[in-house]
Parts: C-alpha cells; structure tokens; sequence
C-alpha cells in the first residue's frame, strides 16, 4: 500500500477513530487501526474495541498501490499530530512495517496483517431513521450525566431508547444510576415506529457526542436492529460508527417518576447552581448532603460537616405550600440544575422522603427525578 494524503485529513480521520482504541489491550491487533486505500482515491480508516467500531473515509492526494494494513492507532496519531501544517503525508506499507515521510521527517512503525483486524459484523438493521445532529446532541447531553457506572448493573451502562404512544407517536431517551434519572422526549422520527427497545452503551454514546461536534445540522443516519446500532454522519466519505448494544432488560423507569407532587418551587437555576456550590465548598465525602429547607418565597440551603463546620445560604424563590425541609446529593441536584437552560426551573416535592421531579416546565422535552438524601 502506498497513499499520500494531506496531514489536516489524516489528523481529523485518527482524532475521530483513535480514541475508541483502548490504551492497554491484550490483543496487540486491538491497538491498532487499519488503513485502506483504493485505486479509485479513497483511504478508509477503521478502529475498533470488539465492541464499538468507526470507521472514517478521505480522498486522498493520490494512491499510487491499493491495499490495507494496520498500524498503532496512538503512535500514528501522535506523529500526524506532531507534523507541520499544510504538509502532505505519505504512508507505504511493506515488509511488516510503514514508513511514514512528510517534509523532512521519516518513520518507521510495526505493522500487523489487516486479515487479523476483526470487524464487527453489523447483520440486519431493520429500524432505519434520521435526526438533526443538533437534537441528537441534545438528547445525549440532556442525559449522559445519569447513566450508571456501576458495572454490576450493566443494564444502567448506557441511555435507554424507546418508542411510545403518549398523545403522540415519541421517541424517549432514559437514563439513571438509581440516584437520580433523566428523560427526553422527542416527536417519534419517520421509520422508527415498531423500533425495539435498546440500550447503547457509555462509550459509544461519548464517542457518537464528539463525533457530533462536527457534524454541524447535518443529518444522523440510525440504523438498528435488537443487538446493534450504527450512526452514519456526512454521507459518502463520512464517518460511520457502530456499537453492540447492551444485551440486558431496562427497568421500567415510568414507575419512579412521581405525578402527585403538589409542592411546588420555582427559582432561577442558576441562583440556586451557585448557591449549592458554595454551601457544598465544606462538604466532605461523608457529608455530600446539602439541606434545602422550603419557606413562603425563599430557601434556604445548609450544609453542616462534622470536620468543616456549617454553611447556610438563603435564596428568594417562589414557594407557597407548607414549610418543607429535603436533602439531596449536592453533585446531583447540581448536575441537574446545569441543564436547565431558562430563567426558571420547577421543583415539585411531595416530602422530605419521596423522589423530587425536577424540569424547566410542564411542556419541556427534559425531565429529571431525584432521589432525597436523609439529611
């Protein structure tokens, strides 16, 4: 194999797939990415971790020998990174080794048989539909934050997606950690009704949001079936990636989100984010607790350690039910608050024990319920 490509391309397509390669593999083929160039022009890059694979094609400056090969997905990396801007890259693969020549710089690195290099075979996908890469970014970062990373509950490792007919056809995407739980609505995509319910897992949904940087409002392709997903961003010469879903039974999360919570507060989520984060400054492991005690129009905030001594700090809010004291898990409540992105969020409480539903309003996509903390 013999390509010569632009650096600027090179080092975008092995940004986009090197990061999916795992640091330490007992596989060495695993830490590397295959290379493929075509007569016709194009050079493909793929990375994989047996689990989740991307897969990015260029146009290269010229292919003067087709072939594949693979090469330290890292290494190569660093080198494309490290090279002058503007440079044209050649890589020439022969002899179980690539020589890597840009400008006055050479390289040799390793190389393995691309026949080793596993792909992951994507069988069927039956459910076909596309979204706004805006919204599917959205979706992501509106409930990322909750998935689990307990791995003995690996059923909790990934964002839950699932069709259902409220009022109208939607489409939901769900996550939690048995803390706190995260739900979005969307109007159900053209070609995903009858889609099977499906969990796509931590990593790829990190790697699918940093592909989405770029992507600008350009249209997600989807494509699953019961047991694998794959995103195409940028049509031909995009960049595709697919995942295994988790193979497990998400709970049905419907039952802990309350509906007769008939204590309501509305304050300035930014006001009450600040004033969380200072009172929680003298928490300690032990005490992440912060204590929200309910008055007419105001709260008031404490947190008490037993190491750091107390902090109390008041906010004016609108509240008009009876007086109410609550804890909950300071990171948590903040976390939440961060995604709220208006002027006013709504706090409906029941007591000091029952799960409290948070959102911006009644007709916001995003949901939230968080557990209490006995403080």
């Amino acid at each position: 194999m013999k390509a010569t490509i632009e650096r600027a391309k090179l080092l975008r397509s092995l940004s986009h797939v090197q990061s999916v390669v795992e640091r330490r593999n007992t596989i060495p083929i695993l830490s590397n990415v295959l290379i493929e160039a075509s007569e016709s022009g194009h050079v493909k890059i793929m990375a994989t971790d047996l689990d989740l694979q991307v897969v990015e094609s260029l146009e290269a400056n010229s292919v003067d020998t087709a072939g594949a090969i693979t090469v330290s997905a890292h290494l190569l990396f660093d080198i494309a990174r490290k090279l002058p801007d503007g440079s044209e890259v050649s890589l020439e693969a022969a002899d179980n080794r690539m020589a890597i020549k840009a400008g006055r710089s050479r390289f040799q690195l390793p190389t393995l048989p691309r026949d080793d290099f596993p792909v992951i075979v994507e069988g069927d996908l039956p459910t076909s539909f596309s979204l706004g890469a805006n919204l599917l970014a959205e979706l992501i970062d509106r409930t990322r934050f909750a998935i689990s990373t307990e791995e003995t509950r690996y059923y909790l490792n990934g964002i839950f997606l699932h069709v259902t007919d409220d009022k109208e056809p939607v489409l939901k995407a769900a996550a939690t950690d048995g803390h706190r739980l995260a739900r979005f609505t969307i109007a159900r995509p053209d070609g995903a009704e009858g889609m099977p319910d499906v969990i796509v897992p931590r990593k790829a949904v990190g790697e699918l949001r940093k592909l989405l940087e770029e992507a600008g409002d350009a249209s997600v392709q989807i494509d699953l079936s019961p047991s694998k997903i794959r995103f195409a961003l940028g049509g031909e010469g995009g960049v595709v990636l697919t995942s295994k879903l988790i193979d497990g039974t998400f709970p049905d999360y419907s039952r802990v989100i309350p509906t007769g919570n008939d204590k309501l507060l509305k304050v300035d989520p930014k006001v009450l984010f600040a004033g969380v984060d200072r009172v929680a400054t003298i928490a300690t492991e032990k005490t992440r607790a912060v204590k929200m005690g309910l008055d007419t129009d105001k709260v008031t905030l404490t947190v008490t350690s037993p190491d750091n001594g107390n902090a109390v700090e008041e906010a004016s809010a609108q509240y008009s039910s009876d007086s109410i004291e609550i804890g909950f898990n300071a990171g948590y409540l903040k976390d939440i608050l961060q995604q709220i992105d208006s002027d006013t969020v709504e706090l409906h409480f029941a007591d000091a024990g029952a799960p409290t539903l948070i959102r911006k309003d009644e007709d916001s996509p995003a949901l939230y319920v968080l557990m209490p903390m006995r403080v």
